[in-house]
C-alpha cells in the first residue's frame, strides 16, 4: 500500500507535467516492476544497511525536485544540452531526467558500494522498454535518451563527472533530498550509536530544502534547519553535488537555522 506521502508525491508531479512528459510519469508511477525495485531498494537501505529512505517516496520526491530545477532553467531561456546539440527537445530533456529520477536508487537491491553502476544494469532493459512505447518509431530518440538516462544514473552521487545539463539536475535533486522525514524511518529503528550516525542526525536536523527562482540566478536553493548539525547535509553532500554539477552556475545555495540569518554559500 503507497504512504500517504507517496501518493501527495504523484499527484504533485502529475500536476506539473502534460503530453508525452505526463504518459511517462504515469507510466513510471503504475510500473509494477519499478515498485518492486523501489520497494526492495528501501529494504535494504533501511533494514539491512542501517541508511537512510532509498524507496519509492525518495524517488519520487527527487522526481519533483528535477522537474522543479529543469522548469526553473527553462524559464531562465538556458537550453539543456539536447536542444543545444540539436539532438532532441526540453520534453525529450524533462522525460530522461524524470526517468533517471524514478531508477536511479535502484541498485540499492544491491547495496550501498557502486550502487549506481549496479542501477544501471538493472535499469537498461526498463528503459529500453519505456522508450520503446513513448518512441515507437525514433530509434535515435531512444538511443540518445538511453544515454543522458544513464548518465543520469552513474552520475547522481558525484563520484563520476558528468557533462550534460540533464545529469547535473539530477544529480542537484537527489542532494536536495535531505529534509528530516527521509531520517525518521532509520532514526526509529535504530538507537544505538554507530559510526555514520552523522549522517542520520544531520539529515534529522533539516526542516525543509526550498527550490524556488533565484534573486540573480535561475535557481534559489534554501536549507532550514532546527539544528546547525544539519549544516553537515549542506557543507558534505549537497554543496559536493552541487560543484560536481554542470547546472552549478545557475543557482544561489543559502542555508540557516530557523530564526536565524541564513549563510549564502554560492
Amino acid at each position: 500500500m503507497k504512504s500517504p506521502k507517496q501518493v501527495a508525491l504523484e499527484k504533485k508531479i502529475l500536476k506539473m507535467l502534460s503530453g508525452k512528459a505526463l504518459k511517462t510519469a504515469e507510466m513510471l508511477i503504475h510500473d509494477q516492476e519499478i515498485k518492486y525495485l523501489q520497494d526492495y531498494a528501501n529494504t535494504v537501505s533501511i533494514k539491512r544497511l542501517h541508511y537512510n529512505d532509498h524507496g519509492p517516496v525518495h524517488m519520487r520526491k527527487v522526481a519533483l525536485n528535477s522537474l522543479l530545477l529543469i522548469d526553473l532553467l527553462n524559464e531562465a531561456g538556458i537550453m539543456l544540452s539536447l536542444e543545444s546539440e540539436g539532438v532532441g527537445t526540453f520534453e525529450d530533456s524533462k522525460i530522461a531526467v524524470l526517468i533517471a529520477s524514478f531508477l536511479h536508487d535502484i541498485g540499492m537491491t544491491i547495496g550501498r558500494e557502486n550502487h549506481e553502476q549496479a542501477g544501471v544494469t538493472l535499469a537498461t532493459p526498463i528503459v529500453e522498454r519505456v522508450l520503446n512505447i513513448l518512441y515507437t518509431d525514433d530509434l535515435k530518440k531512444r538511443v540518445v535518451l538511453r544515454s543522458l538516462i544513464t548518465e543520469g544514473i552513474t552520475g547522481h552521487m558525484g563520484t563520476q563527472r558528468i557533462h550534460s545539463l540533464e545529469a547535473g539536475v539530477v544529480l542537484v535533486a537527489d542532494g536536495c533530498d535531505m529534509e528530516r522525514g527521509r531520517a525518521r524511518i532509520p532514526m526509529m529503528l535504530n538507537a544505538e550509536s554507530k559510526v555514520g550516525d552523522i549522517h542520520k542526525y544531520s539529515s534529522f536536523a533539516v526542516e525543509n530544502v526550498e527550490i524556488a527562482k533565484g534573486n540573480k540566478k535561475p535557481i534559489k536553493i534554501t536549507v532550514s534547519m532546527k539544528e546547525s548539525v544539519g549544516f553537515f547535509q549542506v557543507e558534505e553532500v549537497l554543496s559536493r553535488k552541487i560543484d560536481s554539477s554542470p547546472i552549478k552556475n545557475y543557482i544561489e545555495l543559502y542555508a540557516g537555522v530557523i530564526g536565524e540569518k541564513m549563510k549564502r554559500y554560492l
